[in-house]
């Protein structure tokens, strides 16, 4: 049986189990009664990859009501009363018009603003804010505004910009100042699209040199992460940052790409398109979440409704108050399912959620019963119970919802395979990872003049060093290799042969 990571306890044992309340004074039940809905008292926490953090299963995305606000809606309620039903995990953007400022009207408020009055350093250090950037680098270079509106600041901004921007947001006056002690817990770097983008961020990545007409982002960022000045940008050493992550929607490529060039280990958290219907598309699940979970990043999904285009809004991006989805869910399509479909995913570790609407009535309200929806383990559904959700989510538009999304693609053969002859010794055959089209890899094969001479188990490439295999063949120098790859469904993808 499943197990909190918190308390070790079965999961039966752990809605029978008390907590304390926030008070610290009373005892009350895993789930309190209001009406005929059971609400957590406690959520469901995850340890956040290798960050040092217990993330409760649903997040608070930043977009929705927080950015696109609709006539007669509040969006800092909608921040207070998230922080009420105990969700750690924040969301917003440079991206997200008044998203942030919104956050910094209801961080005020909770006192975690540092240099109010009503500041807590500990309240502070209990949540997990995340802001994100579109730009591409530290120095130099030529960065534009995202397709999905909004700004990424002043002319001419960059990476380090942006933070600024966000910290005076979120924590300061909106207008520059930023007050003594204000930090984000995380910077991701936004929406990747092609490998050209991951060139720009890498840009001086090793050994940055002040002196260099362009910097990339992620040697910019890691300045203000570590208090350092190694690219010129930091000249007062300052810590604004706690981590470094990255986000996608369209191509698993392009983000393997990303963490496999990370040889510092700098990522520590990465932002995912993950849905039921990812695997109408170039999924995400079989391709870039196992390496990401393999160098045990933080992992948050997104698109768990695929932006409102599961219910009412048509799949395409949203920019206005109209595109808002504020339905709690459908009979036909459940949110329940949905948000199980995204936790159980394998690496997920919290799901953020934008939300349309709240009410005092917790069966009106989408984030009371989003947050319900989220108390699930990672192992709570089935193969046949995943796969039965995918065929409801398949109802909707046909199944082309994620309009985000790279286009379908078949199992791939493995990639730059090549082989180099020790003649009368040894063969070495070198590969980079086939990409899954819907099911898991399961192992690659190398085959020798016809013969099948290994299987070697699928496991995620994390780095840009190829997977390898020695073949000692005797005396009888061989002609060709071929490399199969064979997913879950016992489908086959092999390379041209390779002349020995």
């Amino acid at each position: 049986m499943a197990k909190n990571h918190l308390t070790g306890q079965t999961r039966r044992q752990f809605i029978q189990t008390s907590f304390t309340a926030a008070a610290g004074l009373t005892m009350v039940p895993a789930f309190l009664q209001a009406g005929n809905v059971s609400i957590p008292a406690e959520p469901l926490r995850r340890r956040f990859g290798k960050i040092d953090f217990d993330v409760t299963t649903l997040g608070l995305g930043g977009q929705a009501s927080i950015q696109w606000t609709p006539a007669g809606i509040d969006p800092v309620a909608i921040i207070l009363k998230a922080h009420q039903l105990g969700i750690n995990y924040y969301d917003t953007s440079n991206y997200y018009g008044p998203s942030q400022m919104n956050y910094g009207k209801a961080f005020r408020q909770l006192g975690l603003a540092p240099g109010q009055s009503n500041y807590d350093a500990e309240k502070r250090k209990a949540i997990f804010i995340t802001s994100k950037t579109g730009l591409r680098f530290g120095k130099g270079g030529d960065d534009r505004k995202s397709v999905h509106g909004g700004t990424n600041g002043t002319a001419g901004s960059k990476a380090i910009d942006d933070v600024r921007r966000t910290l005076t947001q979120v924590f300061g006056d909106g207008a520059g100042n930023i007050p003594e002690a204000a930090y984000l817990d995380m910077v991701l770097i936004h929406t990747l699209n092609n490998m050209g983008e991951v060139d720009a961020l890498y840009e001086g990545y090793d050994h940055p040199d002040p002196n260099a007409t362009t910097i990339g982002a992620l040697a910019a960022l890691r300045d203000v992460r570590d208090g350092t000045n190694r690219t010129g940008l930091n000249p007062k050493n300052e810590k604004l940052i706690r981590h470094i992550g990255f986000s996608g929607h369209k191509d698993a490529a392009v983000m393997i790409e990303m963490i496999q060039r990370d040889t510092e280990n700098l990522l520590d958290g990465m932002l995912v398109a993950i849905n039921a219907n990812d695997k109408h598309f170039f999924n995400m699940q079989y391709n870039v979440i196992p390496v990401a979970a393999a160098k045990n990043i933080g992992i948050i999904a997104m698109k768990v409704f695929a932006d409102g285009a599961m219910y009412t809004k048509k799949a395409e991006w949203s920019n206005t108050p109209a595109h808002v989805v504020l339905q709690v869910s459908s009979p036909e399509l459940p949110a329940k399912k949905l948000i199980h479909y995204s936790l159980t995913t394998p690496g997920i570790h919290t799901a953020i959620i934008g939300i349309g609407q709240i009410s005092d009535d917790p069966q009106q309200c989408q984030l009371t019963q989003n947050m319900i929806d989220a108390q699930v383990m990672p192992t709570d559904l089935s193969a046949s119970d995943r796969k039965a959700i995918e065929d409801l989510a398949a109802q909707s538009k046909g199944g082309k919802t994620n309009y985000f999304q790279n286009p379908y693609q078949e199992l791939m053969a493995p990639r730059e395979a090549k082989v180099t002859v020790e003649k009368g010794e040894k063969a070495l055959v070198t590969w980079h990872t086939a990409y899954a089209g819907d099911a898991a890899i399961d192992h690659y094969e190398i085959w020798r003049d016809g013969v099948k001479v290994e299987n070697i188990a699928f496991t995620p490439q994390t780095s840009k060093t190829p997977h390898t295999f020695t073949d000692k063949f005797g005396k009888t120098t061989p002609k060709q290799y071929v490399v199969k790859v064979v997913d879950k469904m016992d489908r086959v993808a092999e390379t041209i042969p390779l002349l020995a």
